[in-house]
């Protein structure tokens, strides 16, 4: 027992504990090139198993930012994981790369070893739907920095994707069609605009929304992971662009893909605006041009490709239950224009 260290707020039994706990999650994610096991000074992956001729490694960190808020309002801590590894797939199959491993950093005030458990579960799930493998991660019991019951959450992937597969948008041209994949809900971006909404309109996170979900839940649905299915597009059609929605909406993200002088022009109604966003617009007297510069409004995730190859496409996504649609166009006239 290290009492003196105790003393000063930091229990290391149980931080034993949630070591044990989380092993059973960890293995759960085992894939093609993990090494080692839980415990290890580092993580490690064989990259050689994988018989890539020219590898180019991608790689991506985020966290959840102010999602968290909620997590801690409504004591539930499941799902909070998969977001920290949606966020980071996300932005490296952007590239056309498959993530490969994952590693995640959890910061608390004190170590409660049922709740790290939860958080790392949602990560192993987060991983197990990406096909990524947890090989690291690291929990800091840090007194004094966070408040009772509250903690951070954020990690790190590496993909690989062949060098002749890389996609780097120097194929978008005029005329390329946009293919948007639904999201999920509001995912991970935004969060402080939406506790101002709930705030100022005095809405209880555990009222109604109106669909047999309180609000929270509905707020705390996780990010979308659009990996193997994307994955799936790539690998059957020419893909010339790829752009994970997040913080910026679409007048931030999808600009990303294009080349000097391009814009786009996306039409509103080729796709369900989910009422989530209805609701925080409502709430939050937030002008409707707005909303598309904030958050994702249904759409997590927007292909650029051929006209050609938009049903084939199409055709393969909604195989793998995705809704899925043709919301606008890559055109001459830089910026972005709803229409």
């Amino acid at each position: 027992m290290a009492e003196s260290y105790e003393k000063a707020g930091v229990n290391l039994e149980a931080g034993y504990e949630v070591v044990r706990r989380i092993k059973k999650h960890v293995a759960s994610t085992a894939r093609q090139g993990m090494m080692g096991n839980i415990g290890a000074f580092g993580g490690m992956f064989d990259l050689a198993s994988l018989n890539i001729k020219e590898p180019v490694l991608v790689s991506g960190t985020d966290g959840v930012g102010t999602k968290l808020k909620l997590a801690f309002a409504m004591d539930k801590h499941d799902t909070i994981g998969i977001d920290a590894v949606a966020m980071c797939v996300n932005d490296v199959l952007a590239q056309g790369a498959e993530p490969l491993f994952f590693l995640d950093y959890v910061a608390v005030g004190s170590n409660e070893p049922a709740k790290i458990e939860a958080i790392v579960a949602g990560v192993a799930e987060g991983c197990r739907q990406s096909g990524c493998a947890l090989i690291g991660g690291e929990t800091a019991e840090m007194p004094g920095m966070y408040g009772d019951g509250e903690y951070d959450i954020a990690g790190f992937t590496c993909g690989v994707v062949e060098k002749s597969k890389l996609i780097d948008c120097s194929k978008v041209k005029v005329g390329d069609v946009l293919v948007g994949i639904a999201s999920s809900g509001v995912h991970s971006n935004g969060f402080s605009l939406v506790r101002k909404v709930l705030r100022d309109a005095k809405i209880d996170l555990n009222s109604d929304f109106g669909d047999g979900r309180k609000v929270g839940e509905v707020l705390l649905t996780p990010t979308k992971i659009y990996v193997k299915q994307v994955l799936d597009v790539i690998r059957n059609c020419d893909v010339h662009g790829v752009a994970h929605i997040t913080g910026g909406g679409f007048d931030e993200n999808i600009p990303r893909i294009l080349r000097e002088g391009q814009g786009i022009e996306v039409k509103e109604g080729s796709w369900e605006i989910l009422p989530v966003f209805r609701f925080l617009e409502k709430n939050g007297k937030i002008p409707h041009r707005e909303m598309f510069n904030i958050f994702n409004m249904g759409i997590g995730m927007v292909i650029a490709l051929d006209a050609k190859e938009a049903e084939r496409a199409i055709e393969i996504l909604t195989k793998h239950g995705e809704r899925v649609s043709v919301i606008g166009c890559v055109t001459d006239k830089p910026g972005v224009n709803i229409i």
